[in-house]
């Protein structure tokens, strides 16, 4: 009989310990990390471009006609240090307003993280020549002889150059490459992580990212587009250029 009781007993923990413990499981929340653009705070589409509406750092009269950007890799890092990696990537095109929002497919644990980032570009271990089907597909690929892999961003329009005359320019962000041609070398990593500060999840989410397109051409570089306006990708200090300008582009706008 005695054995009977503690054979009821046990069971009876058991069956309560797992209904506790399932009462005590929080379902993870939908991460959703959507981008918005601007020129000096002031909100910015596709339907602003094509037109010579703004003036850099350097003083060019300018406008944008194409504007597309690949982000990848965003990262949560908890309080106690550990980091949640959410890999994959999007490949942001304002030109023609697609993917302007990127829901990664793993989900993540509510809490307090002390900072979430991602990566402007593709690490280099992950940006290998014809990897990825739809970004060979949108035409993101470099050529071989600058080693190959992919763009980080196309940004074009013109200006008005120093003769008082249009100009094109293409804002082409890559992996910086010296010596075009069999043998690349690659003489400093341009992709970058962007830290976007401590954030708190209690539900799923949508996080908010503005690009402010002015920093490209502004800090810490003031980009003067009579020297630097096309065949920059084989030029590999205006890559390292654009790199350092890029790092102050992105902020967080809010957590909705």
């Amino acid at each position: 009989m005695n054995q009977l009781y503690t054979i009821l007993i046990f069971s009876l923990v058991l069956i309560f310990g797992c209904n506790s413990d399932s009462d005590d499981v929080v379902a993870p929340a939908n991460i959703t990390i959507a981008f918005s653009h601007y020129w000096e705070d002031v909100p910015m589409s596709n339907s602003d471009f094509n037109s010579l509406n703004y003036t850099n750092d350097h003083g060019e009269l300018l406008s944008i006609e194409r504007l597309r950007y690949l982000i990848s890799d965003v990262e949560f890092t908890k309080t106690d240090g550990q980091t949640i990696l959410l890999e994959g990537y999007n490949l942001v095109d304002v030109t023609n307003q697609t993917n302007l929002s990127y829901t990664p497919i793993e989900k993540i644990e509510k809490g307090t993280y002390s900072n979430v980032s991602f990566i402007f570009g593709l690490i280099n271990e992950k940006n290998t020549d014809g990897t990825y089907n739809d970004l060979n597909a949108a035409s993101w690929n470099v050529p071989s002889m600058l080693g190959g892999g992919y763009h980080y961003m196309q940004l074009d329009g013109k200006f008005i150059n120093s003769n008082n005359d249009a100009q094109g320019y293409n804002y082409h962000a890559i992996r910086a490459a010296d010596n075009a041609g069999a043998n690349p070398t690659f003489p400093q990593d341009t992709f970058f992580r962007v830290d976007l500060g401590a954030i708190t999840i209690e539900s799923d989410v949508e996080i908010s990212i503005a690009m402010h397109i002015e920093e490209w051409f502004k800090n810490p570089n003031s980009w003067d587009l009579n020297v630097y306006n096309q065949m920059l990708m084989p030029n590999s200090a205006a890559q390292i250029l654009m790199s350092e300008n890029g790092q102050n582009v992105f902020t967080l706008e809010g957590i909705n």
